[in-house]
């Protein structure tokens, strides 16, 4: 069963279709795809982050794996010095395996993989060979929300908490900042997919264990959207989803070259985009 699970993601990844943008690339081979990838996972770095969702920090921090490479080219992205090209240590699934099982040692809450799309089939791996040796933290599994159902399902019963963005709902923004005009569509199915897999988002004692946690950059000059996404959440995904809206956007990396993105988001704008997401009955991470 595990064999024949890591065996079916691996056809996902050559030529690869792990994601919606379907490359093509042999990874198998050497080629590289969109996201800069070859088969084995790149790791730039690891280790307990203070910085994430209260809920998955508690008290010994979220084991973060931030992995090279990604499959949206978002001109904003705040981690561009390893998302936009490939860097770091490429590691066998043994390895990475062993990575998860140190960060457990050292006390962190879970192990939250950083950008995983593009390396789920090591991932899956990774996690099932962890698994084997004692691991038992959560996984989180936290993505772009540019995702392939069909890779998705190969997922399900891995990963114990989704964390994706939405980012936007306006094919015209996606095109123009992350070079995915499809990217409304994919983030919906995707979505969904995944709170059908893990549910609503259950704490135990102020540490997250299982569901979606939905993360959500509230953009200058995209209250609009920010507006859609809520709705979305809360008539196609669960009423009581879980949402980070979260308003520290900054114009980093080419951001500057688009004037619409090339400010910090108004106050006013984060406030109302909370504000308008409790009323719905979202859950709006403190």
């Amino acid at each position: 069963m595990e064999d024949s699970l890591i065996a079916a993601l691996k056809s996902l990844q050559s030529p690869c279709r792990l994601c919606p943008r379907a490359c093509g690339a042999r990874r198998a081979d050497g080629e590289t795809g969109f996201c800069g990838a070859v088969a084995q996972a790149t790791i730039a770095s690891f280790g307990p982050h203070f910085g994430e969702e209260r809920v998955l920090v508690g008290r010994g921090g979220s084991g973060t794996i931030f992995l090279s490479g990604c499959n949206l080219k978002c001109v904003f992205c705040q981690n561009f010095d390893i998302s936009q090209s490939v860097s770091g240590r490429s590691v066998t699934p043994a390895a990475l395996a062993g990575v998860m099982t140190a960060l457990q040692e050292e006390g962190c809450e879970n192990v939250n993989f950083v950008t995983p799309t593009h390396h789920s089939p090591q991932i899956a791996e990774a996690i099932l060979i962890a698994r084997r040796s004692g691991f038992s933290r959560p996984v989180v599994y936290n993505c772009g929300g540019y995702e392939s159902v069909e890779a998705l399902r190969l997922l399900d019963g891995l990963v114990d908490i989704y964390m994706p963005d939405a980012k936007f709902l306006d094919e015209e923004a996606s095109n123009s900042y992350m070079r995915a005009r499809d990217y409304p569509a994919r983030m919906r199915e995707a979505l969904r997919e995944m709170q059908r897999q893990v549910g609503d988002l259950v704490v135990r004692d102020g540490r997250a264990v299982r569901g979606l946690l939905v993360r959500h950059l509230v953009m200058p000059g995209h209250l609009e959207d920010s507006i859609r996404v809520m709705d979305f959440l809360a008539s196609e995904v669960s009423p009581r989803a879980y949402v980070n809206i979260m308003g520290q956007y900054r114009p980093l990396y080419r951001a500057a070259e688009f004037p619409k993105i090339s400010s910090r988001p108004r106050p006013q704008d984060v406030a109302e985009a909370r504000s308008y997401a409790m009323r719905r009955g979202l859950q709006v991470d403190e």
